[in-house]
């Protein structure tokens, strides 16, 4: 990294001027930051004779559900297009500490409610890596300005693959830690019991780096863990053992990663396996019923008194589905038979996927069961929530996952998932750069 980080900060913005809202028009951020070039030149000056911090210079963007002190918290909706952040999420205080430069806000599925980037209120975003494709979502903002080379870093929030969606499209790395290994306060969350932040970057390193400042226990959020008591304390790679689970993607796909499974595992004299784990088919049916009574339950603070304006005022089409299936669903004399159920199969899929890492150290899988479709093409809602079956599970199970990206297909990124047990994210990072060699 260079000392001198204002001329790295300002060729970013010089390329964002050029590429974001004007020639290819990716759209991938929502609010820059004015003072970007100033916050830079001030941590040069403050370093002088002093050891950097671990994120000193670097451009971090930010997807529009977490807060930052001073920039517009939106979740890329109407109704909350004026809310401007008090405070700073956990998350970027440690960002800031260590000497990150939050280059801006970047766009998103509307309140995170989507998984092609293009329910944002504000505009699709663009893929950068085939600009007639969705980028995924909904951190579609994030994984696009990693992708154009507009930032160092992104974070990003994952409730069931928002994260190693848009990864896997753009071709990128995105990583969903464990779920409370990184605080969760200042997040504008989907669904509290599933999602997590975590990290987009052109490499592991890059991913790495990132998530070694925002991981621990933070008070204000109770779902955290003291990274040093749970974390695994070895993540040795010798005698590796790959599980496969048959699960439905394209056959080209499916090409794709049994091929970088079997160059790595004989690189690395690993030993791989297909493998039946059971429940994996029900994800779909057991995510939604959860996501949607939770996302109903924590929208109804969006009343148009304190917050924004109403939200079934205000929001699009996908945001007013899911309040009004949450809604229906949490009524009295639906909701031990849908929701409850729901939380019975989450403990399932948890259960069979603790089964599965006695018998192998990681499961690896494809990111997206199909390639990202063109602007313009109509999908049922149905088509359109199966882009995550094969990322809700680690988000069902609380475990961490990561996609890397495996290769194209005409051209167009595909994404390896690679999923590991809890609390072995150091692990699952030493695995996935393997993959990425």
């Amino acid at each position: 990294m260079k000392f001198n980080n204002q001329e790295r900060i300002k060729e970013f913005l010089s390329k964002i001027e050029k590429d974001d809202k004007k020639g290819n028009n990716i759209n991938s951020f929502l609010q820059l930051n004015t003072n970007a070039l100033l916050e830079a030149k001030e941590d040069d000056s403050n370093r002088r004779g002093k050891a950097p911090g671990k994120l000193a210079g670097l451009a971090v963007a930010v997807k529009a559900n977490i807060n930052v002190q001073g920039f517009f918290a939106s979740c890329a909706s109407k109704t909350l297009e004026n809310y401007k952040s008090g405070y700073d999420a956990t998350v970027i205080k440690k960002i800031k500490e260590q000497g990150g430069i939050i280059i801006g806000i970047t766009n998103c599925d509307e309140f995170a409610c989507g998984s092609s980037g293009e329910t944002s209120a504000f505009g699709a975003t663009k893929n950068p890596k085939a600009l007639e494709r969705i980028p995924g979502g909904s951190s579609s903002g994030s994984a696009a300005a990693v992708a154009a080379g507009f930032c160092d870093v992104a974070l990003g929030s994952d409730t069931g693959g928002s994260i190693r969606n848009p990864a896997s499209h753009c071709g990128v790395v995105g990583f969903k830690p464990t779920y409370g290994f990184v605080s969760r306060y200042g997040l504008i969350d989907l669904s509290m019991s599933l999602e997590q932040i975590g990290c987009f970057g052109s490499s592991i390193k890059d991913v790495r780096l990132l998530f070694d400042v925002i991981k621990g226990k933070d008070e204000r959020d109770s779902t955290s863990f003291d990274i040093k008591e749970k974390e695994e304390k070895s993540s040795k790679l010798n005698n590796l053992r790959i599980g496969i689970p048959n699960l439905g993607a394209d056959k080209e796909i499916w090409d794709l990663i049994r091929k970088r499974i079997k160059e790595v595992s004989e690189r690395k004299k690993w030993k791989f396996q297909d493998t039946e784990v059971n429940y994996l088919d029900l994800g779909i049916q057991t995510y939604y019923p959860i996501n949607y009574v939770e996302f109903f339950s924590a929208t109804r603070k969006f009343d148009g008194r304190k917050y924004g304006k109403k939200i079934e005022d205000s929001c699009g089409e996908e945001v007013l589905r899911r309040i009004l299936g949450g809604k229906e669903i949490a009524k009295a004399e639906f909701s031990g038979r849908y929701y409850h159920k729901a939380l019975k199969a989450k403990a399932l899929i948890k259960q069979e996927f603790e089964n599965a890492f006695r018998k192998f150290d990681c499961l690896i899988i494809p990111t997206v069961p199909k390639l990202p479709h063109k602007f313009g093409t109509k999908l049922t809602t149905e088509e359109m929530y199966n882009y995550d079956s094969l990322t809700v599970l680690a988000n069902l199970a609380e475990v961490p996952a990561i996609s890397v990206p495996a290769g194209t297909i005409n051209e167009i990124p595909v994404g390896l998932q690679i999923i590991c047990p809890r609390f072995q994210d150091n692990k699952l990072l030493d695995i996935a750069e393997e993959f990425e060699k």
